[in-house]
């Protein structure tokens, strides 16, 4: 049976120029840590930091602003920590963000929610709402305020620049998880202005296992990760080299003119296409907002059906898709985003596309959804 990837927001395969670049790294033998002064050396050296100009070109950054990281998650909390270990205040977080922000910020400090609307939007009034919380039952303004570029679960594209440009006003650190947004829509973090950016490489065909932390110009704050002096002392550890230079070839691939509206049109395409075939079944809605959201990724709500069975029935017939609701995830509660939206947050179905896929994995789906939601409806 033929398999149709439908979950490129988990993880996109591995991109062909990722994987040639790390292929011809691999070819040239040379094995030494980035940090010794012999040959060897200089050589991972020079490797490295041109893979760090690739990542810093795709974000529209220096690239000395780019920390490498072990990934998103590491990003984020690299972020948190550091900020918060300055500060006693609290940190503004909404409910619709990662679990790596809200976990992390818990742990750190007292949590100030904004609300969302029904599309999982943090809009600048909620956000200054949150900030007069802040005074008035912390009794000082936060350390930190996160907002997402765009929604990990349902796709909805966040106000980003006005929540960036409200706490830059405010000398109010400010967190962009963007690891959901990066080649996916078009980035320029140095018009964005944001204190701090974290970013995922295998979101976008790059290599897993590597991130980074992007910090504004200027910015100095606590390594999360001590015991070395790598990355200009901003984070211990061994470089991973070969990860590096991966996610080096999917940045350059994806800065070349026009690859990302290019790509960004054929997702949007397939996407509009995988909404069609899940709204004509009757008790299905979409969730997010479908006039602002990244063009990869859409979000179902099936009524009277769990996700679970949902995901496996579209498995059986070859098709690949994950939900944020309990059955489906690591977590065992309902989906934190979908119960912020005020929306059911048991019953869910997320579709993703990327690089690799073509109008056949929209086929199957059209022709498998259906049948799948009908044959487990019969069963109640």
């Amino acid at each position: 049976m033929a398999r149709h990837y439908l979950d490129h927001a988990s993880t996109s395969p591995l991109r062909p120029e990722a994987r040639q670049a790390m292929e011809a790294w691999a070819a040239t033998g040379v094995t030494a840590d980035p940090g010794r002064v012999h040959t060897e050396g200089r050589m991972a050296r020079a490797t490295l930091e041109d893979a760090r100009d690739q990542v810093a070109a795709l974000l529209g950054v220096r690239p000395r602003q780019v920390i490498f990281t072990s990934g998103g998650t590491e990003a984020v909390n690299s972020a948190v920590w550091g900020v918060t270990r300055a500060s006693a205040g609290p940190v503004v977080c909404a409910a619709i963000e990662h679990s790596s922000a809200r976990d992390s910020s818990a742990r750190s400090a007292a949590v100030v929610e904004p609300a969302v609307d029904r599309f999982g939007i943090l809009h600048p009034e909620a956000l200054n709402e949150a900030l007069e919380r802040c005074r008035t039952e912390h009794g000082s303004p936060p350390t930190l305020v996160h907002c997402q570029w765009a929604n990990h679960e349902v796709g909805t594209v966040q106000p980003v620049e006005a929540i960036v440009e409200r706490c830059r006003a405010l000398g109010i650190p400010v967190h962009v998880d963007a690891a959901m947004a990066v080649g996916h829509v078009p980035i320029d973090l140095t018009a964005l202005d944001a204190d701090l950016v974290s970013v995922s490489a295998h979101k976008l065909g790059g290599p897993p296992g590597i991130g980074a932390l992007v910090v504004r110009r200027g910015l100095r704050i606590d390594p999360f990760v001590v015991g070395g002096e790598q990355e200009r002392a901003r984070r211990a550890g061994l470089e991973n080299l070969p990860a590096a230079v991966g996610f080096g070839g999917a940045a350059a691939a994806l800065a070349s003119p026009g690859r990302i509206e290019a790509e960004a049109g054929l997702a949007r395409r397939l996407t509009d296409r995988l909404l069609a075939s899940g709204l004509a079944v009757d008790g299905v809605t979409a969730y997010g907002d479908q006039a602002h959201r990244l063009p990869h990724l859409v979000c179902l709500g099936i009524d009277g059906v769990e996700a679970e069975p949902v995901l496996l029935g579209l498995d059986q017939a070859g098709i690949a898709a994950h939900s944020g609701s309990s059955c489906s995830s690591e977590s065992l509660e309902p989906s934190p985003v979908l119960a912020a939206m005020g929306v059911d947050a048991e019953r869910s179905l997320r579709l993703s596309v990327g690089w690799s896929t073509t109008a056949v994995d929209a086929d199957a789906f059209d022709a498998a959804f259906a049948g799948v939601v009908g044959g487990l409806r019969a069963l109640r």
